[in-house]
C-alpha cells in the first residue's frame, strides 16, 4: 500500500471526526502510533482538522519504558503536535495485558472532554490475532467480531482508522519517511498470549496461507456484520417485552417475561446479552442455567439470577435487574430497626434505603418509620383492619421491594404505607406518603 493509498484510506475512516472538538492520538511512541501520527500531521497540512493532539500513556511495568515519554516529547514536538503524558498505576491482575489496557483506556477516557475523538493505531493484523486469540477463548458472535472500528469512549469516540491497513505498509511508510519509533521488548515474552500468536501461531498461518490475516480481519468483518443483525432482532424482541410498569417510583429495569419465554432459547438469550450488557459483565456459556432456573421456576417462587455486577429477580411476571444499594444491608433489613420522624414536613433520609416524604399537609405529632417484619395490619376503610402481606399481594408488589417499603407508625398503629396506591395517604390527614427508593448502579 502506497501512500496516497493509505492517506486514502484515513480520510475515509476519518469522516465521522472531522466535526469534534478535538482529536487525541493514543500514542505509544510504537510502529502503529508513529505512523498514524505522522499521516495525522500530514493530513492537517492539507485539509481542515480539529485541534490535534497525542497522549502517551506510562504504565511503569518494566524500567525500559522510563525513556519512552521523552521520545515520544521529541517526536511531537518535531511534529508541532502537543503532547500529554499520563502516569499510570496497574493494578495486578490474572491478566497483566488486560489490567495494562483498562488503566490505559480510563486514562485516556479521563482525558477526553466532551464529543472528542480519540484515534487507536491498530492495523489488520492486530484484528486477527484478536479474532483468533477469542476463537480459542470460545467467545460468541460478539466477542468473534474482534475490534470494532468505532466505539464510545469517556464523553467521546474511540476510532481506529488503520483496521484495514497490514502492519507491513505502516513498516514500509516509517522506512520511506525516516520515522523512528520504539520498540517494546515485553512483545517477545511469549508467556503473553498475544504475542505467542503473534510470534508463533501467525508465522506458521502465514507460510501456509499467506493471506491468513486478511482472512481472519475479513471474518471478523462478516461476524460484527452478523452482531449488527442479532441486535437488531434483539431490539424488536426487547420490544415486545417492555412494559409500563405498575410500579414507576421503582426506577429500575425491567421486561414483561412472558413474551421472552415464548422465544426460542436462543432468541432469549440474544435478548438478555443485548439487555443485560448495560447493567453486568455478561455470563459465560456455563452460566446461562442461572436464566433457565429463574425462567422455569413456580409461580409462587422468587427465583433470582446472580451476575458479576447484580441481580436479575423475576416477580410479578416481570424481570427486575436490581444492583447498588438495593443489594448493600440496610435499615430495612435489621430486624425491629425504627427511625423517628420529628417532623413530617421535612424529608428523611433513610440509611441505605433512599429518602422518604410527606406530601400535603403533614400532621403533627410524634412518628416512627419501620419496616415489615410479618404481622403488621393496616386499617382500610370500608375493609376494616387487613393484614399488610394480603394487601400486598393483592397490589402485586414484588417480593424483593417489600421489606424496603417504608411504612409509618404512630403510637404502635401502622398509618401508611408508601407509595402504594390506596395504602400510603390512609389516617395522616390526606397527605401522602412517598418514596424515592435507593438508586441502582445501572451503568458500567
Amino acid at each position: 500500500m502506497n501512500d496516497t493509498e493509505l492517506h486514502a484510506l484515513l480520510v475515509g475512516a476519518l469522516s465521522p471526526a472531522l466535526q469534534a472538538p478535538a482529536l487525541h492520538v493514543a500514542f505509544s511512541g510504537g510502529l502503529d502510533s508513529t505512523v498514524l501520527l505522522h499521516l495525522l500531521v500530514e493530513q492537517r497540512s492539507r485539509r481542515s482538522l480539529p485541534p490535534l493532539h497525542a497522549i502517551h500513556v506510562h504504565h511503569g511495568l518494566q524500567p525500559v519504558a522510563d525513556a519512552w515519554p521523552e521520545h515520544c516529547r521529541a517526536f511531537c514536538a518535531a511534529l508541532g503536535v502537543p503532547l500529554h503524558v499520563e502516569y499510570v498505576t496497574v493494578h495486578p491482575q490474572a491478566s497483566l495485558e488486560q489490567a495494562a489496557r483498562q488503566a490505559r483506556y480510563a486514562a485516556f477516557a479521563r482525558l477526553m472532554g466532551e464529543g472528542d475523538c480519540l484515534l487507536s493505531a491498530q492495523h489488520r493484523d492486530d484484528q486477527a490475532e484478536t479474532l483468533l486469540f477469542r476463537l480459542l477463548r470460545g467467545a460468541g458472535v460478539r466477542g468473534l467480531s474482534a475490534m470494532s472500528a468505532s466505539r464510545a469512549l469517556g464523553g467521546g469516540q474511540l476510532l481506529r482508522p488503520l483496521l484495514g491497513v497490514a502492519r507491513a505498509d505502516l513498516e514500509g511508510y516509517a522506512q520511506r519517511h525516516g520515522l523512528n519509533w520504539v520498540e517494546d521488548p515485553s512483545n517477545q515474552d511469549l508467556r503473553h498470549a498475544r504475542n505467542f500468536l503473534r510470534g508463533q501461531v501467525m508465522p506458521v498461518l502465514r507460510s501456509r496461507w499467506p493471506q491468513a490475516s486478511a482472512s481472519l480481519a475479513r471474518s471478523a468483518a462478516h461476524l460484527s456484520e452478523a452482531q449488527q443483525l442479532l441486535d437488531e432482532l434483539a431490539s424488536a424482541d426487547l420490544a415486545a417485552a417492555a412494559r409500563t410498569d405498575a410500579f414507576p417510583w421503582l426506577s429500575l429495569p425491567t421486561l414483561a417475561l412472558a413474551p421472552l419465554a415464548a422465544l426460542s432459547p436462543a432468541r432469549q438469550r440474544n435478548a438478555l446479552r443485548h439487555w443485560l450488557a448495560a447493567f453486568s459483565r455478561l455470563p459465560d456459556t456455563d452460566h446461562w442455567a442461572g436464566w433457565e432456573a429463574l425462567r422455569d421456576a413456580g409461580p409462587e417462587a422468587h427465583p433470582v439470577w446472580a451476575l458479576a455486577d447484580g441481580q436479575l429477580h423475576r416477580a410479578a411476571g416481570q424481570l427486575w435487574w436490581l444492583s447498588g444499594d438495593w443489594l448493600r444491608p440496610s435499615a430495612a433489613s435489621v430486624a425491629g430497626q425504627s427511625v423517628v420522624w420529628p417532623n413530617l414536613g421535612q424529608p428523611l433520609k433513610l440509611s441505605g434505603n433512599g429518602l422518604l416524604s410527606f406530601i400535603g399537609p403533614a400532621p403533627v405529632g410524634a412518628f416512627e418509620v419501620r419496616y415489615r417484619q410479618g404481622g403488621e395490619c393496616l386499617e382500610v376503610p370500608g375493609r376494616g383492619r387487613r393484614d399488610l402481606k394480603r394487601l400486598f399481594n393483592e397490589r402485586g408488589v414484588p417480593g424483593f421491594v417489600r421489606n424496603r417499603v417504608p411504612l409509618l407508625f404512630q403510637g404502635g398503629q401502622l398509618l401508611a404505607v408508601a407509595n402504594i396506591h390506596g395504602l400510603d395517604g390512609l389516617g395522616v390527614g390526606g397527605g401522602r406518603l412517598r418514596w424515592q427508593p435507593p438508586a441502582g448502579d445501572q451503568c458500567l
